[in-house]
Formats: C-alpha cells, sequence, structure tokens
C-alpha cells in the first residue's frame, strides 16, 4: 500500500502538531505534503525541516521573507498570503487534506479542497457551522468523504460503522462540562480568562478551550453533528460527562445504544480520519475501567451557560443564523481573551449579533461572506462601546 499524502492546514496549532506525532509514528504509512500556519514563522520552519514537504505556505505575508529565507537550502517551495492556502490544496500530489485551522478561516480552502475531490479530515467544524449545506452539497457532488477529528464526531462516525442500514434514532454527544462546571452566574461574572484557559481534561488551543467553558464548542459540535450525519435538532442530544471516556453514543430504533471510549487523547481520532478504514497499532495509554469505577452523567445547565441553548435556536433557524453565531462568537471569545469583556459577556455579545444581522434563508457563498463580515463589524463595535 502506497502512503497516504497529507496536507495538513495549520500545522503549527493543537491538532497540527499531533496529527505531526501521528505521522512520525507511522512513516511506512503517512508523508507530508503540505504544511501551513498563519503566524507562528518558527514552528512551520521547524516542522518543514523535519518532514520535508513539497509545500509551506505561511499566511502571514510579513513572514515569507523570513520562511523562505530559512528554507532555501531545502526542496520546499515557500509560498505566503491567505489566497495560497485555496490554491495549494488543488495539487495533484494531496491524498486528503487536514483542516486544523481555527474558525471561520478554514471554509474557503475547504471548498477548494473538495471541488479538487480531495477527502477532507475535518478538525475545522466551523466550516459546517457556517455552511454546511454548502459543504455537505459539494461533497457530494465530487465524491469527497469528510472524516470527522473532533472526538464526539469521531466516536457518532465509528459507531456507525456497520450500520448504514439501521436508522438512527438520535445521537447524545458528550460534554466534559468545561472548567466551571457546576458553578452559578455570579461565580461566572467575576472569572479570569486564567481560569476558563484551565480545562479539565484536554490540551487544546485558546479559542476553542474558551468556547469549551461556555459550551458553546457543544453547541458548534450540535450544529456540526447536523450535517455530518444528516440529522435534525431533535435527534441530537448533550449530556455533560465529566471524566471524558465516553465520546459520545448513538441510539438506534431498538432502542440500542453504541458508545465510543477511551482516554481523552486527540491523537486517536486524528489517527483514526487519516487511515480510515483502518485502524492503526498504537502506542497511546489504554483504558483501564478500575481506575474509573464510576462513570457519571448530568444535564447541561443551558439557564447558567447559554451558549449552547443559542447554538440549538440557530441550528433550529437554519440560513445564515449559524454563520452569525460563529462570527461573532469569534470575535467575542477574542475580546474575553484580551480582556476587553467579561465572560458572561460573550453571550450578551451574540445575542445583540443575532438581533442585528439580516436573516437569510437560502444563503449562497457570497451571503456567508457578509453575513460573516456585518457580524464581525457590529460585534466589534459593540464591544468597543462596552470598553
Amino acid at each position: 500500500m502506497s502512503k497516504k499524502r497529507i496536507a495538513i492546514l495549520g500545522s503549527t496549532g493543537s491538532i497540527g502538531t499531533q496529527a505531526l506525532e501521528v505521522i512520525e509514528a507511522n512513516p511506512d504509512v503517512f508523508s507530508v505534503e503540505v504544511l501551513t500556519a498563519q503566524n507562528n514563522a518558527d514552528l512551520l520552519i521547524e516542522q518543514a525541516v523535519k518532514f520535508a514537504p513539497k509545500v509551506v505556505v505561511i499566511g502571514n505575508a510579513l513572514l515569507a521573507d523570513k520562511v523562505t529565507a530559512a528554507l532555501a537550502s531545502f526542496p520546499i517551495t515557500v509560498y505566503s498570503g491567505n489566497s495560497a492556502l485555496v490554491s495549494v490544496v488543488e495539487s495533484d500530489s494531496i491524498d486528503i487534506v487536514l483542516t486544523a485551522m481555527v474558525g471561520y478561516a478554514g471554509l474557503l480552502p475547504t471548498i477548494h479542497a473538495i471541488k479538487a475531490g480531495k477527502n477532507i479530515a475535518l478538525a475545522n467544524k466551523e466550516t459546517l457551522v457556517v455552511a454546511g449545506e454548502l459543504i455537505t452539497n459539494l461533497a457530494r457532488e465530487n465524491n469527497v468523504s469528510i472524516y470527522p477529528v473532533d472526538s464526539e464526531h469521531s466516536a457518532i462516525y465509528q459507531c456507525l460503522v456497520g450500520e448504514e442500514k439501521n436508522p438512527v434514532e438520535k445521537i447524545i454527544l458528550t460534554a466534559s462540562g468545561g472548567p466551571f462546571r457546576g458553578k452559578d452566574r455570579a461565580f461566572l461574572a467575576a472569572v479570569t480568562k486564567q481560569q476558563a484557559l484551565k480545562h479539565p481534561n484536554w490540551s487544546m488551543g485558546a479559542k476553542i478551550t474558551i468556547d469549551s467553558a461556555t459550551l458553546m464548542n457543544k453547541g458548534l459540535e450540535v450544529i456540526e453533528a447536523k450535517w455530518l450525519f444528516d440529522l435534525s435538532a431533535s435527534q441530537i442530544d448533550v449530556i455533560v460527562h465529566p471524566q471524558s471516556i465516553i465520546h459520545s453514543m448513538v441510539q438506534f430504533e431498538d432502542g440500542s445504544i453504541k458508545a465510543q471510549m477511551g482516554l481523552p487523547d486527540m491523537k486517536l481520532p486524528i489517527q483514526y480520519a487519516l487511515h480510515y478504514p483502518y485502524r492503526l497499532k498504537s502506542s497511546f495509554p489504554r483504558f483501564d475501567f478500575t481506575a474509573y469505577p464510576s462513570l457519571t452523567f448530568e444535564k447541561p445547565d443551558l439557564d447558567t451557560f447559554r451558549n449552547l441553548a443559542i447554538a440549538y435556536e440557530a441550528l433550529e433557524r437554519g440560513g445564515n443564523a449559524a454563520c452569525t453565531v460563529n462570527a461573532a462568537n469569534e470575535i467575542a471569545v477574542e475580546a474575553f481573551l484580551q480582556d476587553r469583556i467579561g465572560f458572561l459577556e460573550i453571550s450578551d455579545v451574540i445575542i445583540a449579533c443575532i438581533a442585528k444581522i439580516a436573516y437569510i434563508e437560502n444563503p449562497a457563498y457570497l451571503d456567508y461572506v457578509e453575513t460573516n463580515e456585518a457580524t464581525r463589524r457590529f460585534a466589534l463595535e459593540m464591544i468597543q462601546v462596552k470598553v
């Protein structure tokens, strides 16, 4: 079997670096064709020297000379600027594209990769949140498979293998509850970004860690699940499972439930997506049932953590509503990380944007672009007034 040639969009982030660990552990199975980063030029250079891709892209054009000079003695082509991302994914030398960029920025490169017939290992959930109908239609038209990398969606995907003829009654996405599980709004009003960035179970980037603390990450996953698995909002449940051992479950029409379990380690779903349908032998730590004599479950607190309810409402509404929610959340989270707004104000910004931005029932691609831009402008104006 020939090596699977991988392009990693966002190779210097949490998912990208862990994907490279998977590739390094399986040199006879994978090769690196493309690496991209936005600003972390030093790590991109280090990765390029180690993994010898054919192409690297540094999104920040101001860093192009630095990357080009550092890699001048290597047979590596260097491109810069975000426009380069949408062209490199179309290369004939790529078998699968891992979209590990953060946020809305992953949408356009993913569209181009799908149109070029590349299978997608999807870690950028915002692509489906913003434009799920557009993306899934394109995937069908181009006979492209989308393999989820999120641990929860990977769990659902694994549970559905071999069940193609059995309708799903519902899926159950598990949530750790984040660092503030059980806290009330009075407590949350005073939390700091340092507290919010301390996730109890997972090691992730700053944006997704804050999303986990607000439960928006779970809300985005609910919307993503709708498009990945062709479900209605009523078929997608969320349950808080603090131990993060059951990664998610599928309930079938006979009442039977299948769950995918394991220790929290993102390298497992990354590896599964990159090499589907085959499982690779790994040295990951094994789960010991005796070390977890009690697995617990509870309902999410939608009154305290309003973002999950907001996401469900956007899913029910459809159109460009989820695009608005995503853009508002990205701006609000960044403002919180910059100490410009409080933790609870993240939800306030999102709710205000939903009320302000024009609703479009059947959006085309350019409608998503305009919705994203208009939402960001309004959210920034709101935050500026607050500050």
